[in-house]
């Protein structure tokens, strides 16, 4: 029985984190979705890690915005707030801060990739350099 409580609370808890990312306005997708959506016409695809870790390897077309930087909000006013934006980082935490700032500075659609770049590389998933 309390197993079945349980895991009933995790799939509620589970559920509602789902519920509040896309209240927030922004969706957090797989690795196979977010593939799918990144092909989409007038997707900004951004890299929100360090040059370094960028120059390691990144998603084709994704540009390089480092979140930690100073000037962030600064380069990412170069995007166009009325086209879908797309952000990843290595592991998740930073595209997530990312996705809550873009918000705040009015981008209508943010797409971010659950487990970032580790994620996608996981899956065998290509990457450039």
């Amino acid at each position: 029985m309390k197993i079945k409580v349980l895991s009933l609370m995790f799939l509620l808890l589970g559920f509602t984190s789902c519920l509040k990312n896309q209240a927030d306005g922004v969706q957090v997708l797989d690795v196979a979705t977010y593939e799918k959506k990144i092909s989409e016409p007038e997707v900004q695809l951004v890299d929100v890690r360090t040059p370094e870790e960028f120059n390691e390897g990144h998603i084709e077309n994704a540009v390089n915005i480092n979140f930690m930087s100073d000037d962030f909000d600064a380069n990412v006013a170069n995007l166009d707030k009325e086209k879908p934006v797309m952000v990843y980082c290595k592991a998740g935490g930073r595209s997530a801060k990312a996705a809550a700032r873009l918000k705040e500075l009015g981008f209508k659609a943010i797409t971010d990739l659950e487990g970032g770049i580790s994620n996608w590389t996981s899956d065998n998933k290509p990457t450039v350099k």
